[in-house]
């Protein structure tokens, strides 16, 4: 039994998210089913192993950097299992690398920060091919005074009004060290790493600066908004189309 590591990426348009849901379509439920097919042979496997994913997307929500571990008795190389998974997953998930990682390697606990980006536009005509990937803004938006919001939210906050759970029992606190806001013909690209995120948190965080950005709320009220500690304070949150998994620390 080896425990192995997975990169992965895929577009999550038409999933239920990462996590494993019953009579619904999941990345984690198809990696599972076909590495299940891999070991056992069997079309419709009766056992699969668990696939742990660092950590858990929404429905919508792609990904380039997802990783994943995964504990397997298999003679197959890491390249074999890599094509395997690549040869019978539906084209909108791939499996990029598999290697063999320690026994105590955890693709959840053994995180120690995310890259999240979120793409919106603003334009006359919107880009057709990608489409899928990006949120489009009816009214145009002040950049610059988004930036200077979200360097208010920058740094260890408790981020309860940025949550989407209102039954979080656990510590809201989280540490986010940059949020980096640019535009480029057109798109306007929101980048956010941190320790970790709460549940809708990058969307709601995005969904409030694009307030800041149409002057609906001024950059200030950041302050206001974290120490309240409520959700209903903050922005709504943005579609999860534009939200995109980017990569994993370890």
């Amino acid at each position: 039994m080896k425990n192995y590591k997975l990169k992965i990426e895929y577009d999550g348009t038409r999933y239920y998210g990462w996590e494993h849901q019953p009579d619904r379509p999941t990345i984690q439920g198809k990696i599972e089913t076909v590495l299940g097919r891999m070991l056992t042979g069997e079309d419709e496997p009766s056992e699969v192993p668990e696939v742990i994913g660092a950590g858990r997307t929404d429905a919508g929500v792609h990904a380039r950097g997802m990783v994943a571990s995964v504990k397997m008795d298999t003679g197959l190389s890491c390249d074999d299992i890599r094509d395997y998974c690549n040869r019978y997953l539906p084209d909108d998930i791939a499996v990029r690398e598999v290697t063999v990682a320690s026994d105590r390697f955890h693709a959840r606990y053994k995180a120690v920060g995310k890259t999240y980006r979120y793409t919106a536009f603003y334009g006359p005509v919107h880009p057709v091919f990608n489409r899928k990937y990006y949120t489009p803004l009816d009214n145009d938006v002040d950049v610059e005074a988004m930036q200077q919001a979200a360097s208010i939210l920058e740094g260890e906050h408790d981020f309860k009004s940025f949550c989407g759970n209102s039954h979080m029992k656990k510590s809201t606190v989280r540490i986010v060290d940059k949020i980096e806001i640019r535009r480029s013909k057109g798109y306007i690209y929101f980048t956010l790493h941190g320790t970790g995120f709460l549940q809708n948190m990058v969307r709601i965080i995005v969904g409030t600066l694009l307030l800041v950005g149409e002057g609906k709320l001024e950059p200030s009220d950041m302050k206001r908004i974290l120490e309240a500690r409520d959700r209903k304070q903050a922005g709504p949150t943005a579609p999860a189309k534009g939200l995109m998994l980017m990569s994993v620390d370890y």
